[in-house]
C-alpha cells in the first residue's frame, strides 16, 4: 500500500483537458501575451500621460495660504505649461518660446532657494522699477490702485481673518484688479526700497502679503525656473472640514 501512495505522490499534476504537464514554454507564451496585450500598452499610456502633465498641462495641489484670498489651502489649480514656451518633458529645457509672463499673471515656478514648486503672482517684469511702502506698490513711478473690500463679501474667510486682515482690490499698472490680504500693522515685509528688475528675471509676491515667502525673501525668479501659468481652480477641498469639497470653487478661473 505504501508503494502505491509513493507512486501517486510522484505523478505530475495534469491540467483539465491536458494529458501532459504544463511546460515552461507555455508559461513563457502567456507572459509574452500579458506583456504585449496588457503591460506594454499600459506603460505607453502612462508615459504619454506623464509627458503631457510635464510639458503641456498639469494640476497642482496648494498646501498653504500664501495666495489667499485668491487661492486657498486645498485648491487644486490648473497649470497651462505652454502659456509661455514648450519644454522637453521631465526637464526645464525649452524647445520653443513664444511669450513671457506678464505683470499680474499667477505663475508656478521652482523656488530659487530650494527648488520647491511654488505659486505666486508676477509683480515686476524685466526693466520694471518697483517699490513697496506700507503695503502699497509703485511700478515705474506709477502707484497701484487700491479699493477696500468688505471682508463679509468673501464667504470662505473665517471670523479671525475678517477681523485681523484688511482686504483690498489691487490694480497693477492698468491690469485687472485682484484681491490681496494685509495685516493692519506694518512689518519688515510691508516695505522695500526701489529696485530695478534685471533681464530674464521676475519679481513675485503672494496675495497674502504678510504671510508669503516670495521675492522679498528668496529674491528674483529666473525665467528658466518658470513652469507655467496658473489659470484657475480645477477642484477644491477644505482641509479644516475633513476635506469636504468646496463645490463653488470647482472649475473657477482666476481674474488676472
Amino acid at each position: 500500500m505504501d508503494d502505491v501512495l509513493a507512486a501517486d505522490l510522484t505523478e505530475p499534476v495534469l491540467l483539465d483537458g491536458d494529458s501532459t504537464p504544463q511546460s515552461e514554454s507555455s508559461i513563457g507564451a502567456k507572459l509574452t501575451i500579458f506583456w504585449r496585450e496588457w503591460l506594454r500598452p499600459f506603460l505607453v499610456i502612462l508615459l504619454v500621460l506623464l509627458s503631457f502633465r510635464s510639458a503641456i498641462a498639469d494640476w497642482n495641489h496648494v498646501p498653504t495660504g500664501s495666495m489667499r484670498p485668491t487661492i486657498l489651502e486645498g485648491d487644486r489649480i490648473f497649470v497651462n505649461k505652454i502659456s509661455y514656451d514648450l519644454r522637453v518633458p521631465f526637464t526645464t529645457r525649452r524647445i520653443a518660446e513664444w511669450s513671457h509672463p506678464e505683470r499680474g499673471d499667477i505663475i508656478v515656478f521652482l523656488s530659487p532657494a530650494d527648488g520647491k514648486r511654488l505659486v505666486k503672482r508676477v509683480i515686476g517684469v524685466p526693466g520694471d522699477r518697483i517699490e513697496l511702502r506700507r503695503h502699497r506698490l509703485s511700478i515705474n513711478g506709477r502707484k497701484a490702485a487700491y479699493q477696500r473690500i468688505d471682508p463679509e463679501s468673501i464667504g470662505y474667510l473665517d471670523d479671525a481673518e475678517r477681523t485681523s486682515y484688511r482686504i483690498d482690490n489691487e490694480s497693477l499698472a492698468g491690469k485687472d484688479p485682484h484681491a490681496i490680504m494685509t495685516r493692519p500693522w506694518f512689518s519688515g515685509r510691508s516695505t522695500f526700497s526701489p529696485m530695478t528688475i534685471g533681464g530674464g528675471q521676475f519679481f513675485v509676491m503672494g496675495d497674502n502679503r504678510d504671510d508669503s515667502a516670495d521675492s522679498r525673501v528668496f529674491g528674483l525668479v529666473d525665467r528658466r525656473l518658470i513652469l507655467g501659468k496658473a489659470t484657475g481652480v480645477a477642484m477644491s477641498v477644505d482641509p479644516e472640514r475633513r476635506y469636504r469639497p468646496r463645490w463653488d470653487r470647482f472649475l473657477q478661473g482666476f481674474d488676472q
